[in-house]
């Protein structure tokens, strides 16, 4: 969506419906991540291997070419220098925890060796809460933050 003519009450419904989705895909990498951590035959389990490797570099691809953007984007709108100054000191501790994301992924499609899988799912899911965290964090002060904004400016309807 072209934001360079939309007012910020104009954005902030887009944006929040782009987080939504977002999250959602959050919820499934999570579930299926849980799925994941009860298999005990996990060469049974390849498929669900898989799948949730795409679903995690599905997730990680729209927050980094998408929505992190359009959080940056939004706190331009709003002319909130304060929050894109902490939401730029948030990316380097993202990117550094997708690094390890995607270590994981990139292990786990280049080898049928699924001997440490099981202490690999768990550093994983520690790395994971730390970055939702993080994210969580992002959400709140680049776009959360916003909402009283918003409803200020929005006109009554006749």
């Amino acid at each position: 969506m072209e934001d360079k003519n939309l007012q910020p009450n104009e954005f902030w419904p887009w944006a929040h419906e782009r987080l939504k989705h977002w999250l959602e895909a959050r919820r499934v990498l999570l579930i299926t991540f849980c799925e994941l951590s009860k298999v005990k035959d996990f060469h049974a389990q390849g498929k669900l291997l898989q799948i949730f490797c795409q679903q995690l570099v599905d997730y990680i691809s729209e927050g980094h070419f998408e929505i992190f953007e359009q959080l940056i984007n939004e706190g331009h709108l709003f002319n909130d220098a304060e929050a894109l100054a902490s939401g730029r000191k948030l990316l380097p501790a993202i990117y550094n925890l997708t690094d390890l994301l995607l270590d994981f992924n990139d292990k786990y499609l280049a080898t049928d060796d699924l001997s440490s899988l099981t202490d690999d799912l768990s550093n994983l899911g520690e790395n994971m809460a730390q970055r939702f965290e993080i994210e969580d964090n992002m959400v709140n002060i680049l776009h959360s933050a916003h909402y009283q904004q918003v409803l200020i400016s929005k006109k009554p309807i006749n």
